[in-house]
Formats: C-alpha cells, sequence, structure tokens
C-alpha cells in the first residue's frame, strides 16, 4: 500500500514558523497584533516600518532556531507580537530614563491624558508642547523643583516667595491693649472691595509684620536718626521725622534687627510692643489719646496645598511624578540602529519563552519504539536569562547618560584640555 502524503509535511507537530513573514499578515484583522499602537490600524503611531521590521523579525527567529533543520512550533503572529513587545519594553526603558533626566525641570508644567495604549489624547496638552511626542523634546532646565522649595523657604521666611501679601489696618482705642486680628480680618473678608475678599473663612491667617505710620507734618528731609526740625514727640519716647513708619516688634527682636539690619532708612523703631497669641494681639503699653490711631498689619492667608490659587505665580495643577509626564510611547521611526538592533534581541528572547512554554505543555513525544524529549526547560531558562541581560545591559548604558553624567563627562574633558594645554608651548618660544 502506498504511504499517504502528510499535510503538513511535518512529524512533529502543524504548527511551523515559516520561513519569512508577510507584510499583509502583521496588519491581519483575522489574527490582529494584541496592542497594534505601531500598525495601521492603531492611527498616530502606524508605521510601515515597524511592519518591515515584524517581517524580518520572523526570518531571524525561524534561523536562530533551527527552522532549517527542526520545526519551530510558533505561528507569524506570535513573532509579531513579540516584536511589538520588544518595541513597547524599549520605548518604557528609555522613558523611565529620560524622567530621571527632566523631571525636576518639569515639575508643574503641562501634563495630558492617555489612552489605554499610553497614548497621549489629541487636544490635551498646550501649544508649546506641540501636542504629540513630547518624549522626543528636549526641555529647557527650569529647576522647577528647586524653585519650588526656595519660594516656599522664602515665604516662610518674608523674603520673597510666590505667596500674596495682604494689608489691612485697625483702629487702636486709647486705653485697649487687646485686639482680635482674626476676626477683624474675617469681617472684612466678607467686603468684596478688599484684596483679600472671600478668601479668609475659617482658615487662621498668618500675621507677618504690625506697625503704624507717623502723621505727614510737613515734607521735608529729616536725617535718619534725627537732628533739625525733628519733631519730638515727647510725650511717649525719643524723637521722630514726618511720615516716619514705626515697626512694633516683641522685644526679643531687638538684637536681631541690630545684627542683620533689616529696616530702610525710614523706618524707626517704636516704643510699642505686642504680643500675638491664636490672632490675638495685646498692645503695650497702653495706647493712650496721643498715641497711633491706627496700626497696620501684613498678613498671608494659607491655602491647601492642592488647590489653586489665582493669585499665585506658580500652581498646584501639572506634572507632579514619573507618571504624570506627557510620554507616550516612542515613534519606531525615532529609534535609531541601537534601538532597533536591542528590539530585535528582545524580540528573540520572547520567542524563546514562548516557544519554551509550547514545548512544556508535552515534555515529551511518543514515537514508534522511541520518545522524543524537547528542550522547554532549556528554552525558557535561556529566556529568562536574556531578557533580564537585554534589560540590565540597556539601564546600564542609560545610567551612564543621565544629563548630571553627561556634565560631570564635559567637565572631566575640560579639566583634561586645560592640562594638555599647559604642556603645549606658546608659538612665539617655538623655532
Amino acid at each position: 500500500m502506498a504511504l499517504p502524503t502528510l499535510t503538513p509535511a511535518s512529524s512533529t507537530s502543524a504548527i511551523r514558523l515559516p520561513i519569512t513573514g508577510t507584510h499583509a499578515n502583521v496588519n491581519s484583522t483575522a489574527n490582529p497584533l494584541p496592542f497594534g499602537i505601531y500598525t495601521g490600524a492603531a492611527g498616530i503611531q502606524a508605521s510601515t516600518d515597524f511592519v518591515s521590521g515584524a517581517v524580518d523579525q520572523v526570518a531571524y527567529v525561524y534561523k536562530k532556531l533551527g527552522g532549517d533543520v527542526l520545526d519551530v512550533e510558533i505561528t507569524q503572529y506570535q513573532v509579531y507580537a513579540a516584536y511589538e513587545e520588544a518595541a513597547l519594553e524599549y520605548s518604557y526603558i528609555i522613558n523611565i530614563h529620560q524622567a530621571k533626566n527632566v523631571l525636576s525641570d518639569i515639575l508643574g508644567n503641562t501634563t495630558g491624558t492617555f489612552d489605554h495604549d499610553g497614548q497621549l489624547k489629541s487636544g490635551t496638552l498646550s501649544s508649546s508642547l506641540n501636542g504629540t511626542q513630547v518624549a522626543l523634546k528636549f526641555p529647557r532646565v527650569d529647576y522647577a523643583y528647586s524653585k519650588r522649595i526656595s519660594q516656599g523657604a522664602s515665604a516662610g521666611a518674608a523674603v520673597g516667595g510666590s505667596e500674596t501679601i495682604y494689608s489691612a489696618s485697625f483702629n487702636v482705642s486709647a486705653s485697649k491693649q487687646d485686639y482680635d486680628l482674626q476676626e477683624i480680618i474675617a469681617q472684612s473678608a466678607s467686603m468684596p472691595t478688599v484684596a483679600f475678599y472671600n478668601k479668609v473663612g475659617n482658615k487662621k491667617i498668618l500675621v507677618r509684620k504690625v506697625y503704624y505710620k507717623s502723621p505727614y507734618v510737613m515734607w521735608r528731609f529729616f536725617g535718619y536718626y534725627g537732628g533739625l526740625s525733628v519733631v519730638g514727640n515727647l510725650h511717649n519716647y525719643g524723637q521722630w521725622s514726618d511720615d516716619s513708619t514705626f515697626e512694633l516688634i516683641p522685644t526679643w527682636q531687638n538684637k536681631l534687627q541690630a545684627m542683620a539690619f533689616e529696616d530702610s532708612v525710614y523706618t524707626r523703631i517704636s516704643h510699642y510692643s505686642y504680643e500675638l497669641r491664636n490672632n490675638k494681639i495685646r498692645l503695650f503699653p497702653e495706647p493712650s489719646a496721643a498715641g497711633p490711631s491706627k496700626m497696620w498689619i501684613e498678613f498671608s492667608v494659607p491655602t491647601d496645598a492642592w488647590s489653586e490659587d489665582t493669585d499665585r505665580v506658580d500652581g498646584a495643577d501639572g506634572v507632579n511624578n514619573m507618571n504624570t509626564i506627557p510620554f507616550a510611547n516612542i515613534p519606531y521611526e525615532n529609534i535609531n540602529s541601537i534601538g532597533k538592533q536591542w528590539i530585535r534581541r528582545f524580540a528573540m528572547a520572547l520567542c524563546k519563552e514562548m516557544l519554551g512554554q509550547i514545548r512544556g505543555k508535552f515534555t515529551t513525544i511518543p514515537i514508534p519504539g522511541e520518545a522524543v524529549t524537547l528542550n522547554h526547560g532549556d528554552l525558557l531558562q535561556q529566556a529568562s536569562a536574556e531578557q533580564e541581560k537585554l534589560r540590565e545591559e540597556l539601564k546600564t548604558v542609560l545610567d551612564e547618560l543621565v544629563y548630571i553624567k553627561l556634565a560631570e563627562n564635559d567637565a572631566a574633558k575640560m579639566e583634561a584640555a586645560n592640562k594638555v594645554e599647559q604642556h603645549i608651548p606658546i608659538t612665539i618660544f617655538v623655532g
């Protein structure tokens, strides 16, 4: 009896990897890629070059895994999926590297919204980011993180910052020492005409400065320490010139003022002092009819750290960590030969893993008088080791290429160049 013709012509498996791939099958609607980010169905990241690379990967896997000698029991569609995963893994590692580089400079900047593939949705970014591939841009050095820290510190020290400082006054009554600043400011905040309208509520204000001004007696210049034509206010204390500003300070601050000299030439140290407890101020000594009739205060209103304040230069919305940086998957066309070779090698390791998983379902195959043992264990071990090695290889290189390392390398180059130039004879002395 004649032997039957076997279809497919294989003695081990009905599934065999073809010798090469097919362009049409990469974009197959019947058997699509898991994500389809770089194929025609994806939209903004669609790439004909990716399709060609995936097709070439089939031939590469076929040769490397011995397809000319033994069947490779995976499909071309699995190779395409592995190639896509490798490209996405490369993009993932590169984006993490770039996040390390730029995060401190872009904190608070515009973020975006992302779809299920990690792609930026159109129209969500500002025009300054050009709406698409932010991952390909080189941001300006802005020291955003350092700025935010310095602004908070300077605001706390009352020497700058972005915190809004308001000014208000209250009337001083003779023989009355105690005044509730919190109540006074809260009542004023209900008036639409004031700058801090509707901003206080139940928030405790932060009193930063207490002061009063002398009346406009005449427009003349007087020396800082008094002198000719100085008006004597002997009823209270000392002497003062016209239009002087008197700042009330706790007594312990006198020594600090002398050391820091933080007052302007028009500011006098008043004989008045104060004590502030829970925003209730007590004036010393007891005010008299001959004293100032109005005191001024400078204060700020604490704001929620997570809330926007229209009066602030910097807001709370925007990039706040690596996961809100507007990085999408790196376009395939922008990955150079270095990256594409990494993708090929990683895709190969993924194909080994797939093949090992498939062969592991049947560790041995019975044949007449014998059994064939499959090498699934070796394949899985090799695949795991190769994937880890490739990841570490890429991460090691990238760690040497962070911006701070590049700056250090440039500094070392300049130092070395300077040492060389020290030993180069000046031209005039040569020959």
